[in-house]
């Protein structure tokens, strides 16, 4: 919930009518919710879109504009080859693949979304997180872990690039 809040007014500090200055803070968010019914985990990340583009133009040479709906696929396939390099996800100590679901864009931020199947129960969550590492030193990413309704997160700044969640 006060991420809900905090995330649209760091969005917006340092704009004015006239211009939108850089924003002074560089984050993402990543939740990870166990789907017990599902068998799955359901995971979005959020990301400013502005950081987002300038860091895939960094991989590639292909227009990158995450708001074109003539791009759509183009950008489908960017953003999902860069979250996968970028985040994987363990659970129990097995690795497991993240099933590219789409993005969307939502405010100031792009969410994607992604899914691994067949997962029965979590004892543990070990993720590796390097989002925008790249792009700025200053990049902060929080991850939310929730399992059975238990909640937990923590914060990744650079270099850091890994959490560990047992529930």
């Amino acid at each position: 919930m006060i991420l809900q809040i905090l995330f649209p007014l760091l969005l917006m500090v340092g704009q004015n009518e006239k211009s939108i200055a850089p924003h002074p803070f560089f984050m993402s968010v990543t939740e990870i919710e166990f789907n017990k019914t599902e068998k799955t985990l359901e995971v979005s990340c959020k990301i400013f879109t502005e950081d987002f583009e300038k860091t895939l133009r960094m991989h590639d040479t292909h227009p990158i504009d995450l708001l074109n709906p003539k791009l759509k696929s183009n950008m489908n396939a960017q953003v999902e080859n860069y979250i996968k390099t970028h985040l994987t996800i363990k659970t129990n100590g097995r690795s497991g693949q993240l099933n590219f679901m789409g993005f969307e864009q939502e405010e100031e931020a792009t969410v994607c979304y992604f899914q691994l199947s067949g997962i029965e129960a979590i004892k543990t969550i070990e993720v590796f997180n390097d989002l925008l590492y790249e792009y700025s030193t200053q990049q902060i990413n929080i991850v939310h872990a929730i399992v059975n309704k238990e909640r937990k997160s923590i914060r990744l700044s650079a270099p850091n690039k890994t959490a560990k969640f047992s529930f």
